[in-house]
């Protein structure tokens, strides 16, 4: 009788225990999925800016403004929990002074200065192949191999890169979506110098520590750009660019961030990622609601072909952990 209540009790803690995992997992996606969505405001609220004749570097810096105090307050906050990481990170200065200004300066530059020449659709879809562009600069600098399922990826992700471009310059100006291309292009290259350089980083430090003292340098650095272009002209802007930067760097800059973090911490870096895939496909419905873009059919075929690369590439990856995970379990064994 005893043991009949004991099973009883232990099944219904198994339960209760799969009922709470079952529902972590679900606020994890829940995350995941309003991050990438928050994320892929960016784009429109860039092209809403540039109506009131705002430059690049100073939308930049407002941006960067707003959101400078919050990343202080995480990078503070977070070396003096991990003050042995900060010993690492200033030993490492040079490096990560590269790597903060190549992923939050350089990338955020050529991004948005890309924005000027074209659609918000268009630029979410070229940065969104920054993934195979990591594969490549993996096996071209840490000498990581190529596998089959990754080069697919990629020559499909580039395939539909060209068929989502020459969408665009059927309906547009060929010579600004070249250039705006090429901006953008040169951004998600950036990014990946970023990623991957800071991979050995990362391993050894607080992720949110580095990346806060990252957006700290990106944002001194920004601050000399326009210092030096605009002087410190920060105050003759419409109203509306005050609120549309202070938006971009909260709702679709440092929030949606964490929520990706806590995402990732709950279900995993390639399950986050997957999700994450509707961040083009919110950009297109968005600016399409808010700018007026239309997009045609060729350009919907590329969309969708890209993220069917990224997917792919992946799910290869969950495959490869996987396996890998079984492997260890097996030796352990």
């Amino acid at each position: 009788m005893l043991k009949y209540y004991f099973d009883r009790l232990a099944l219904l803690l198994v339960n209760q225990n799969n009922i709470l995992n079952n529902e972590s997992k679900l606020g994890g996606a829940v995350l995941a999925f309003g991050g990438a969505i928050l994320f892929s405001t960016k784009a429109v609220l860039v092209k809403v800016a540039y109506r009131y004749e705002i430059d690049t570097a100073s939308l930049l810096m407002l941006r960067m403004l707003f959101a400078l105090p919050l990343f202080l307050a995480i990078g503070i906050y977070y070396g003096q929990k991990h003050k042995s990481d900060v010993g690492i990170l200033r030993a490492r200065k040079w490096p990560l002074l590269i790597y903060g200004l190549m992923g939050y300066y350089i990338a955020s530059f050529l991004d948005m200065e890309g924005l000027q020449y074209i659609d918000a659709s268009l630029e979410r879809i070229i940065i969104f192949i920054y993934p195979t562009i990591v594969v490549i600069l993996s096996y071209l600098w840490l000498k990581e191999r190529i596998n089959i399922s990754q080069t697919i990826s990629i020559v499909v992700c580039y395939t539909g890169i060209i068929i989502a471009y020459r969408g665009n310059v059927q309906i547009g100006d060929p010579q600004q979506i070249l250039t705006g291309s090429l901006y953008v292009l040169g951004s998600a290259f950036t990014y990946s110098v970023y990623l991957v350089g800071s991979q050995q980083m990362v391993a050894k430090v607080n992720s949110r520590l580095y990346n806060s003292v990252a957006m700290c340098i990106a944002a001194t650095a920004i601050i000399i750009h326009n210092a030096l272009t605009n002087g410190f002209n920060l105050f003759d802007f419409p109203t509306e660019i005050y609120w549309i930067a202070l938006v971009i760097s909260t709702l679709s800059t440092v929030i949606p961030s964490f929520m990706i973090v806590e995402g990732i911490r709950i279900l995993g870096a390639n399950s986050s990622s997957i999700i994450g895939t509707i961040g083009p496909i919110s950009t297109i419905i968005l600016a399409s609601i808010f700018l007026g873009e239309q997009i045609n059919s060729t350009q919907w075929i590329g969309t969708f072909i890209v993220i069917g690369g990224v997917l792919y590439l992946m799910m290869a990856k969950t495959k490869t952990k996987s396996v890998e995970t079984t492997s260890v379990d097996i030796k352990k064994a």
